[in-house]
C-alpha cells in the first residue's frame, strides 16, 4: 500500500499491505527453512545475516527449496580455496535448460513485435522447439564445450537457442543485431564457434534495418564457422550466400525430437558474457550451469518475488545480462513477455500500453526509462488498467528520489525494487525485499547469500560510502575469463586492489534507511583530493525538467583537474537558462565544491550498447587520446555522437595548449 507518495528523501513510500506477507517467496523460504530447523528471527536483515554466517547451509538449503535437482553424490557445498578460486557443489551435476523447462505448463513465452505483431507459446510447444534445435546441432557435431553464437534481437528464437545450446552441454553466446561487425568479431572471435545462428536484419524505430554487408563481414571474421541458421520471420531482410552450410530456422526445427538433457558438472561452462568492450578487447565472462542457476532463481523468486504464472516484461536486449534474468524466470513458473525493437516507439508511453495489454504483473526497466516517463508528464496509471502490475524492478543506474516518487504518484500501488549487480555475477548485489518499506532514494537491502560491504581505501569496512567489496565467494562468480589461461585478466578485474575480496568498482553506502550506489570507483571524480560521486550529481542535474540526461567527468591533466559536465537538453531549452538552472540545483541539493568547471550542451549523451555511460573514454579523449583509441564504435548505442566529443577534447586541447 502507499503510505507517501510525495515522501521527502529516506521517507517511507510504501509497505506492503498487511496479511499478505505470507504470499511472498521470501516468507515463503523462511518458513520452509524454520521446518529445516533453521532458527532464524523475525526480520529479514536476520535472514541475511545467517545466509551469509553459514553460506554452505545456506546455499544447500536453497537449492532444494528453488527444487534444484542436482544429481551425483552429495559432498562438500563449497570448497576452501579462496577466491577466485572456490569450488561450489563439486561432483554434482545437473542441466540448466532441463530446470527452467521442467515441470511448468501454459504460457511461457508471449513475443509482441514493433509492429505490434503478437505470438504465444506454450511450455509444450517451447520444449518441443528446444528439443528439435538441439537434435539440428547434433547433426552439427556440436558437443558439450563446443561454442554455438547468435545475433538475434529479443525473439523467442533466442530463447530457444539458448536452452537447446545449454541442453546439450554446449556454450552459448549471443549479441544483439544493432552491434557493429567489428564489435562482433572482437567477441565472437575469441570463442572460435561453430554454429551461428544469425537475423540479418532487425525492426527498431518504425524501421526494417537491413545488415547483410554487415554479417557478410562477421563471418568472414569467424572462420571457424561451419553451419549458419537465418532467423528471418520478423523482418524483410534475406539471408546472405557464405562458405558455410546455412539453413533458416524452420528448417532446424523442422525435426520432432524427444527432449535430452546432459547433465554436467555444477561448474561446466553454460554462457559467456562480455564486458561492455568500448576500449580493448571485451572481456569473455565464464559462468557455470549451476552458479548461473542459483542465482537468477534467488533474484527471480525473492529478490522480483517472481510468482508461478505472472507475467514478466523486462526491457533489455539480448546482449545485456537483464535479458539472460528475464529467460531464468522460466524457471519459476512465469510466462516472459519478449517485446522487440524499441520500447519507446512510437512513443515513451508504449511500454506502459503493452504492460496493460499483456497483464503484467512484475516489470523490469531502466532508471533513465523512468526518469523519462516523469520528464514527459506521462500518468499511467490514468491512461492504462495497470491493476495487474504488482512489481517494478529499476536497474541499470541509480533511481532519483523524483523516479521514486513519480511511481508511486503515476503507476500505482506497486512494489518498487532499485537494484544492483552486474554482468559479473549475473545477479544482484542489492536489491528488494517485498516485507521491507520502500524509502525513497534506497534500495531496500543485501541479497541474499551476498555477503556485501563498504570498505575505505584501507581495506576497513565502513557504513559510509566507499568502494563496493564482496568479501566471501558467490555461486555465480566467473569460473573464469575466456582465453585468459592463467587467469591474470580476471585477477586483475577485481582482487587486486583488496587480495582476496571482490572489488566491484562502485561506491556503495549503507544507512538504518537502506543503501545507495554512488556511481563508478573507476571513474572516480577526486578534485583536490575530495572525492565525489558522480550518482550524487546526476540526481541533482537529471531531474530538472531542462535537462535530458548528463554526464561528469573527470580528468586528471597533467597538474590540473578538469570536471566538465556534458549535458543533453530537453527540446526547446536554452543553453544558458538550463546552465543558471544546473548550477542552482547543485549548490542546493549538493555544495559549491560539486560545480563542474565546464557545462557542455552535446546533441546526446554516449552509451554503450546496454546502457551504460561512456564517462571513462570521454575522459581518454580530454586526456589526449584519440577516438579510434578509447571506443570500439561498434559497441556504442550511437557511435556518431563520439564525434562531438573528440571535436570537443582537441578544440580545448588547442586552447589549453595540450590535453594531458
Amino acid at each position: 500500500m502507499i503510505v507517501d507518495a510525495d515522501a521527502g528523501v529516506g521517507e517511507v513510500a510504501w509497505r506492503l499491505t498487511p496479511g499478505l506477507e505470507a504470499d511472498t517467496n521470501v516468507e515463503r523460504l523462511t518458513a520452509f527453512l524454520r521446518s529445516r530447523g533453521v532458527e532464524l528471527g523475525e526480520d529479514y536483515e536476520d535472514l541475511w545475516q545467517w545466509s551469509v554466517d553459514q553460506p554452505e547451509r545456506f546455499w544447500a538449503e536453497w537449492a532444494d527449496f528453488a527444487g534444484v535437482a542436482l544429481g551425483g553424490p552429495a559432498g562438500i557445498v563449497r570448497s576452501s580455496d579462496p577466491m577466485p578460486g572456490t569450488r561450489w557443489f563439486a561432483g554434482r551435476t545437473l542441466n540448466y535448460a532441463r530446470q527452467l523447462l521442467s515441470g511448468h505448463e501454459g504460457t511461457a513465452i508471449i513475443a509482441v513485435s514493433e509492429r505490434g505483431e503478437r505470438a504465444e507459446i506454450t511450455y509444450a510447444q517451447l520444449r518441443a522447439d528446444v528439443a528439435s534445435f538441439a537434435a539440428y546441432l547434433r547433426t552439427c557435431g556440436v558437443a558439450a564445450g563446443d561454442r554455438v553464437v547468435g545475433i538475434l534481437p529479443n525473439i523467442p528464437e533466442a530463447v530457444v537457442a539458448l536452452l537447446a545450446t545449454a541442453s546439450i552441454g554446449a556454450v552459448w553466446s549471443i549479441c544483439a543485431p544493432e552491434f557493429g561487425p567489428g564489435a562482433m568479431i572482437s567477441r565472437f572471435a575469441q570463442l572460435e564457434p561453430t554454429v551461428l545462428i544469425a537475423a540479418p536484419g532487425y525492426e527498431l524505430g518504425g524501421s526494417d534495418r537491413h545488415r547483410e554487408a554487415d554479417l557478410a563481414e562477421v563471418l568472414s571474421g569467424l572462420p571457424t564457422v561451419r553451419h549458419v541458421v537465418w532467423v528471418t520471420g520478423h523482418t524483410r531482410a534475406r539471408p546472405i550466400v557464405s562458405t558455410a552450410e546455412a539453413c533458416d530456422w524452420e528448417q532446424a526445427i523442422a525435426t520432432v525430437a524427444e527432449p535430452r538433457f546432459v547433465d554436467v558438472e555444477f561448474d561446466h561452462p553454460l554462457w559467456v558474457l562480455f564486458s561492455s568492450g568500448t576500449t580493448g578487447i571485451p572481456k569473455g565472462i565464464v559462468h557455470g550451469h549451476g552458479g548461473a542457476l542459483l542465482e537468477q532463481l534467488k533474484l527471480c523468486s525473492i529478490h522480483d518475488d517472481i510468482r508461478p504464472g505472472d507475467r514478466v516484461l523486462t526491457v533489455a536486449s539480448t546482449s545485456w545480462v537483464v535479458w539472460n534474468g528475464l529467460v531464468a524466470a522460466l524457471g519459476v513458473g512465469a510466462a516472459i513477455v519478449l517485446l522487440d525493437g524499441n520500447p519507446t516507439y512510437p512513443s515513451v508511453d508504449r511500454l506502459w500500453a503493452v504492460t496493460a495489454a499483456e497483464r503484467v504483473n512484475v516489470l523490469g526497466v531502466g532508471a533513465g526509462f523512468i526518469h523519462a516517463c516523469a520528464k514527459a508528464g506521462l500518468d499511467p496509471a490514468r491512461d492504462h488498467d495497470l491493476s495487474n502490475l504488482r512489481v517494478v524492478t529499476v536497474t541499470g543506474s541509480p533511481l532519483s528520489s523524483d523516479g521514486f516518487r513519480w511511481i508511486y504518484r503515476s503507476v500505482g500501488d506497486v512494489w518498487l525494487t532499485s537494484q544492483s549487480g552486474g554482468t559479473d555475477i549475473a545477479s544482484i548485489f542489492v536489491g528488494g525485499v517485498p516485507t521491507l518499506p520502500v524509502r525513497v532514494g534506497y534500495i531496500q537491502a543485501p541479497a541474499l547469500g551476498v555477503r556485501v560491504e563498504s570498505w575505505d581505501p584501507h581495506g576497513d569496512p565502513t557504513t559510509g560510502r566507499g568502494e563496493l567489496v564482496v568479501s566471501a565467494p558467490l555461486p555465480s562468480m566467473p569460473l573464469r575469463f575466456w582465453d585468459d589461461p592463467g587467469g591474470e585478466r580476471y585477477r586483475d578485474s577485481y582482487f587486486t586492489t583488496f587480495p582476496g575480496v571482490w572489488r566491484h568498482g562502485d561506491f556503495i553506502e549503507f544507512s538504518p534507511e537502506g543503501v545507495v550506489i554512488h556511481g563508478r570507483s573507476d571513474s572516480t571524480l577526486n578534485r583536490n583530493g575530495i572525492r565525489l560521486g558522480s550518482a550524487d550529481i546526476y540526481a541533482a542535474v537529471e531531474g530538472l525538467p531542462e535537462v535530458a540526461e548528463a554526464m561528469i567527468v573527470g580528468a586528471e591533466l597533467g597538474t590540473d583537474y578538469y570536471m566538465p559536465l556534458f549535458v543533453a537538453l530537453t527540446p526547446g531549452t536554452d543553453g544558458e537558462d538550463a546552465r543558471a538552472a544546473i548550477r542552482a540545483s547543485i549548490r542546493a541539493s549538493l555544495s559549491p565544491r560539486y560545480l563542474p568547471d565546464d557545462i557542455v550542451v552535446m546533441p546526446a549523451i554516449p552509451h554503450t550498447k546496454t546502457g551504460k555511460k561512456l564517462e571513462v573514454p570521454v575522459k581518454r579523449l580530454l586526456q589526449g587520446a584519440a577516438l579510434e583509441e578509447v571506443v570500439d564504435r561498434g559497441a556504442v548505442d550511437d557511435a556518431a555522437i563520439l564525434d562531438a566529443y573528440a571535436a570537443f577534447a582537441q578544440k580545448r586541447a588547442a586552447q589549453t595548449g595540450g590535453g594531458g
